[in-house]
């Protein structure tokens, strides 16, 4: 038998301890173009395999390659995955022997080379550089102890496995394009679980129901009534009422038949222009997230996408599981389109909150076209508080996985028939529920400070929903206890934990600062500014603050690079709550060394309107900068004490 030419490596193999050679990127293949979400996704499934086994592989794919001599490799599929390898390899200071190039891409070549030094470089590649603070900012958010930094090294190096695939040197390359061009595409997980569902129905007016209501809820980021235009979802609650209309095919009925979408397919009254966004999730991690809302009275579901086919396998469907399954699914994301924020179509930019919350209604005249409107229409600042507190959420959880958060918000509203008014005191008690009952509950912590697996169910789920206003009672001292006062060095602050503060302190100057208060010199806005700890830097940046999906990054306003200058504050009073602030990957690795005097300068000083503000968009780092510029460019550990102080009182209201 002759054998294939497949071969099983790790990271050290193929790019440090292995034979030399030179991968190379052709010029057909497009430019490099992962972003967060892949990347980070990618850095959190590598350290969830390594707590899981780091005694076992985790395989990352596959890489296709031509050898074109005896040390070149064209690479013909993988070059994004292995650009994103080659990339986290710079973030980790691992050392490469293998070179990895991109022919006739000199930008490309010099930035990928010089990474660790790319703000040198006059003409460079902006995605590499931009997946490099990716992965940066996804690494330090994800890895966060030393230990298991160092052990992350060593897995990624020695168990993170690819297998490559060399096309044999007498193969003829354009037929190869075209057989991988035109093969079938293997099923997803997803696809194999609806179709398991769906031999659990009955009939076909079932399984023909359940086919629509599947499809309209996969398409992500479009409003689903607008594929299901004549259901009243949210009121829906028995799947036998479904009058669904479909054409459906001719022919005998099978599962294939049905998941090649030829059985069952929707009526649409001629084309409709559908309204648009970024999804916060996928669509396999919000099939988990509607499991789990289904079996309520079972054990726990693991809200994680790589376990998809193991999580529905566990459970026992019949018929009606399965028809119950349907419903809420379909309500599910009505309120996930219609109660839950999504991004516009557009970059992050200050001065315009991308983050929409809007209820997708039919015009009253023809009843044809969909109208989006703000869910509080007509109360804006119970509107700005409802997107303030969901984006502070998201921008908290991004991943895909693991979004506790949604589930309990789906839950609520599928439980509740709640008007816009409850609803925001839920997510505010959930808010609290996060920061008093897991946060600040030293139990629910591992050693760098991170939730420990369940701790959110455990403590929010259970009972939390009976009682919303039953929270225990915290102080500074408690926080302290935690999170350090600067007497030791902190294990570690969580990113919520900045998030609601900044909430906190926005909804502050919102509930406080109204018409003839925020005026300049009146009463308020001096007591509110004196509540701050600083004096009055105007309302522009609170005017304009949204959680933007940028702050990532823990800055040390301190830099830890100044300790070692004459009564400089030391590693342990840098290393606390008051001298830390969010800030945006490309903001921290561009002036992370900068003293406190320097922030100033650029930040808070810049009136050219070339610095994009919301890189520097945590609303505690602006008061920070302006406490330190009232002290004449001071920030020593008296401030950063007496900063923390102030912030604290805030946050513990």
């Amino acid at each position: 038998m002759k054998e294939l030419p497949l071969n099983e490596m790790s990271i050290n193999q193929l790019f440090v301890t292995g034979k030399h050679c030179v991968f190379e990127v052709p010029i057909y293949q497009r430019n490099y173009a992962w972003e967060w979400d892949e990347i980070s996704a990618l850095i959190q499934d590598v350290y969830d395999a390594m707590k899981k086994d780091s005694s076992k592989p985790y395989y990352i794919g596959t890489l296709v390659s031509f050898r074109k001599d005896d040390d070149v490799f064209e690479i013909i599929d993988g070059q994004q995955r292995l650009t994103t390898i080659r990339i986290l390899m710079a973030v980790l200071n691992i050392g490469v022997n293998n070179p990895l190039k991109y022919r006739a891409r000199k930008k490309s070549d010099k930035t990928i080379e010089h990474l660790k030094d790319f703000q040198h470089i006059e003409e460079k590649d902006n995605a590499i550089v931009n997946g490099y603070k990716f992965a940066e900012s996804a690494y330090n958010g994800i890895v966060v102890s030393e230990g298991d930094k160092t052990n992350f090294v060593r897995y990624f190096l020695n168990e993170v496995k690819i297998i490559h695939y060399q096309v044999p040197r007498d193969i003829d390359l354009n037929h190869y394009f075209e057989v991988m061009n035109s093969r079938g595409e293997q099923l997803e997980k997803h696809e194999i679980v609806k179709a398991n569902l769906m031999q659990k129905l009955t009939s076909n007016k079932e399984r023909g129901d359940f086919n629509i209501i599947w499809e309209a809820c996969a398409q992500m980021s479009v409003y689903v009534q607008q594929n299901i235009s004549d259901v009243d979802i949210r009121n829906l609650s028995d799947f036998d009422s479904l009058t669904l209309k479909y054409e459906q095919g001719q022919g005998k009925i099978s599962i294939n038949k049905i998941l090649e979408g030829n059985m069952f397919k929707p009526l649409t009254n001629g084309k409709v222009v559908k309204e648009s966004f970024q999804p916060i999730i996928d669509f396999p991690n919000f099939l988990l997230i509607v499991l789990k809302i289904t079996l309520m009275s079972d054990s726990g579901v693991v809200l994680d996408d790589k376990e998809l086919l193991k999580e529905f396998r566990k459970v026992e469907f019949d018929t009606d599981r399965v028809k119950k399954f349907a419903i809420n699914l379909l309500k599910a994301r009505y309120f996930l389109d219609n109660f839950v924020v999504h991004h516009a179509n557009e970059d992050d930019v200050y001065g315009s909150n991308p983050w929409q919350l809007q209820i997708l209604l039919r015009q009253d005249s023809d009843k044809k076209e969909w109208v989006p409107k703000n869910l509080a229409d007509n109360n804006k600042p119970l509107q700005d508080k409802l997107v303030h507190l969901l984006s502070m959420f998201e921008v908290s959880f991004t991943a895909r996985q693991r979004k506790n958060y949604l589930f309990y918000l789906l839950l609520y509203l599928i439980n509740n028939q709640a008007d816009v008014q409850d609803y925001k005191n839920f997510v505010e008690n959930l808010a609290n529920g996060y920061i008093y009952k897991v946060y600040l509950d030293e139990e629910n912590l591992n050693e760098v400070n991170t939730p420990n697996p369940n701790s959110f169910d455990n403590d929010i789920l259970s009972g939390f929903f009976l009682d919303d206003n039953t929270l225990p009672q915290k102080t500074a001292k408690d926080f302290s206890e935690i999170y350090g006062d600067g007497t030791e060095k902190s294990a570690g602050v969580p990113l919520f934990v900045f998030n609601y503060l900044d909430y906190r302190i926005w909804e502050l100057y919102s509930d406080t600062l109204r018409g003839e208060k925020s005026r300049k010199g009146s009463t308020e806005r001096h007591n509110f500014f004196k509540r701050l700890g600083c004096s009055d830097f105007e309302l522009d940046i609170f005017n304009n603050f949204y959680f933007s999906r940028t702050r990532r990054s823990l800055e040390h306003y301190f830099p830890q690079a100044n300790i070692i200058k004459e009564n400089a504050p030391n590693e342990n009073q840098i290393n606390c709550f008051g001298n830390y602030a969010m800030i945006s990957a490309s903001a921290n690795s561009m002036g992370s060394n900068w003293d406190p005097q320097t922030k100033i300068d650029h930040y808070l000083k810049d009136t050219s309107g070339k610095i994009n503000r919301i890189g520097v968009a945590s609303l505690k780092f602006w008061i920070m900068m302006q406490i330190c510029k009232d002290n004449n460019g001071d920030w020593n550990f008296e401030t950063i004490k007496q900063h923390q102080k102030d912030m604290l009182d805030i946050l513990l209201g």
